[in-house]
């Protein structure tokens, strides 16, 4: 009898929430978890308000507030109408439908895609979904995480399941180690889009491997598969292992049976030999310096230690290349030749779902102990969530970043996407570690540099970008 097919790690977790398939390839895929938010919701339920359907599984569907709320004092009112009404709206429908909601005040509230593996219900070999793009970051777990549109929701919201089409495949292998607190996930990540472009995974899942990975932290692997996305995948994916394993234990919704289930994921939660990918990449990352974008999507990004490509370097005889990087000099305000290390931003924001974890926050805290921010920056600190924050301030970094010059906020996704009022002003530039530099999504002609959060600090102390390896790190004493 001739063996089973070698199946990736997507292909197992695709192959076992099959429901039903179509001829043209397919298939109805249950939903594991579905985590919802207050932005991409209200049309959600009002469709199935309109057919007289209720939600099929609230159990298995998990609500919380973070795109557009407020970071500052949430003891005021929520002046603007939009974000006080979407608030409103999803509160409303979780109570309706028995939702659970982890709100404006609770204590667990929090970015979506911060708090899912917080609470334990982000686990290995699940399919989950919400209407954000960066679901990818779950898959740092193993999970095959999706990001939908809003028909996909209410979908969802109706029969906990979705119809896909089964995407190709591509494995990313990262080689080497890490400078330690120097070269970080999210340089990794730059890197990888840097050297295939915003569109070098499109229509397929990343497997992401190598000992670089194996090697990193659970919060490390989050940052990579969240902005696989980035590269144009529909996903990113890690195969679990004792680190993800430790990581999901004693947590609030861990289930009773997690060493049951720990077996079961040791023993089938990886890519077996000679399984296929449509493509594979390799990085080495002992090879990697600390990265930075200079233009308007996340490939255009270089070296900290290089200068502003002209746009023919950029476009390397693409003409269609070289006339976007044109046009990204010019909204950036950047000339060719400019060193990295010359620019000066006025704005440095530590924060959204890549790098909001207390991990994030310890590390920028190493460039931060006991120095200030430069003349004329602004730096503000957003916690990815509520137990961040709590265990942050536990940890006495609060006081760290406020002795230094910096706003400590509430949690949120903040000036990430600028839903609420953390927002660049009109050719404000800003030093972020968040995920996407496109025009405007830090505000209205708003100039967005992406980099790790101890390059963003680094930045923010010496009022210009650096090269955090000649950094002097400032431990906790």
């Amino acid at each position: 009898m001739a063996g089973k097919r070698p199946r990736t790690l997507f292909g197992k977790v695709w192959d076992s929430h099959i429901v039903a398939k179509r001829p043209d390839g397919a298939a109805l895929i249950y939903i594991d978890r579905h985590f919802i938010h207050e932005v991409t919701t209200p049309q959600a339920f009002a469709s199935l308000h309109a057919s007289s359907r209720r939600v099929r599984r609230p159990d298995l569907t998990t609500a919380t507030v973070d795109h557009n709320v407020p970071t500052t004092d949430r003891s005021l009112p929520i002046l603007d109408n939009t974000s006080a009404t979407q608030i409103q709206a999803l509160e409303s429908n979780c109570a309706e439908h028995g939702i659970p909601l982890y709100g404006i005040h609770s204590d667990r509230q929090g970015i979506v895609h911060v708090i899912g593996p917080e609470l334990g219900l982000t686990l290995p070999g699940s399919t989950i979904v919400c209407g954000d793009s960066h679901t990818s970051t779950h898959g740092a777990f193993g999970a095959l995480a999706l990001g939908i549109g809003t028909s996909e929701v209410a979908h969802v919201l109706a029969t906990q399941t979705l119809w896909l089409e089964p995407p190709k495949e591509t494995r990313m292998v990262f080689e080497g180690a890490l400078v330690a607190h120097t070269v970080t996930p999210k340089d990794m990540v730059l890197a990888m889009i840097r050297k295939i472009g915003t569109g070098g995974g499109r229509g397929t899942v990343i497997e992401y491997t190598g000992s670089a990975i194996t090697g990193l932290s659970m919060e490390g692997r989050m940052t990579i598969c969240n902005m696989s996305i980035e590269a144009g995948a529909r996903a990113g994916m890690v195969a679990p292992d004792e680190t993800t394993f430790e990581y999901v234990r004693g947590r609030q919704h861990t289930p009773p049976d997690i060493e049951e289930q720990i077996a079961e994921w040791r023993s089938t939660l990886h890519t077996d030999p000679d399984a296929e990918f449509s493509r594979s990449h390799t990085l080495d990352a002992s090879s990697l310096a600390p990265q930075a974008s200079w233009g308007t999507d996340p490939a255009m990004t270089c070296d900290i230690t290089d200068a502003v490509p002209t746009p023919q370097d950029y476009g390397d005889g693409d003409q269609k290349k070289s006339e976007s990087a044109q046009r990204a000099l010019e909204y950036m305000g950047l000339e060719p030749g400019t060193p990295m290390q010359d620019i000066r931003p006025d704005r440095v924001f530590i924060g959204s779902c890549t790098n909001a974890r207390l991990g994030d926050l310890l590390e920028a805290a190493l460039v931060v102990r006991g120095r200030h921010v430069a003349d004329g920056v602004r730096a503000m600190v957003v916690p990815g969530s509520q137990d961040v924050k709590r265990r942050a301030e536990e940890a006495g970094l609060d006081k760290v970043f406020q002795d230094a010059g910096f706003e400590w906020r509430e949690s949120g996704c903040s000036m990430c996407l600028g839903m609420n009022d953390d927002i660049l002003g009109a050719g404000e530039r800003c030093a972020s570690t968040s995920n996407r530099n496109f025009e405007g999504r830090q505000g209205a002609r708003g100039r967005t540099h992406l980099m790790s959060p101890i390059s963003a600090a680094a930045a923010a102390i010496a009022g210009h970008f650096v090269d955090v390896r000649r950094c002097e790190l400032v431990e906790a004493v």
